[in-house]
């Protein structure tokens, strides 16, 4: 199991580069970056840390809640997505953003995906 787990992992961690090379151009084209800081495939989380020009960025907050939701819907292994921008003071250590329109997952499936970021 450990070498099937440790492949597994493996490939989970480059889909989630993926995702975040695929949805980023915008956001690297004004400074920003993204890196993975832990996968936990057991729990289904993973934690990014948004830097560059994110960490003072006022629609970050938008961008994270958008990282949020799409992840989970395009890796099906991903259940929950940690992500901080890493400022200091600002939106991070864990304040969620809330805007109007935002993701609600239904019982019977429909959400509203809220307001698009830049990506």
């Amino acid at each position: 199991m450990s070498t099937d787990a440790k492949e597994d992992g493996d490939d989970l961690k480059e889909r989630v580069s993926n995702f975040l090379r695929r949805n980023f151009p915008q956001i690297q084209m004004h400074g920003g970056s993204a890196a993975i800081q832990d996968i936990d495939r057991e729990t289904g989380e993973v934690s990014i840390q948004l830097g560059g020009a994110c960490s003072g960025c006022g629609i970050s907050p938008m961008t994270i809640q958008a990282i949020k939701s799409r992840m989970v819907k395009e890796i099906p292994e991903i259940d929950q997505v940690h992500a901080d921008t890493g400022g200091g003071g600002g939106m991070g250590g864990g304040m969620e953003p809330s805007f109007p329109g935002e993701t609600v997952d239904d019982d019977d499936g429909a959400a509203d995906e809220g307001p698009q970021a830049p990506f």
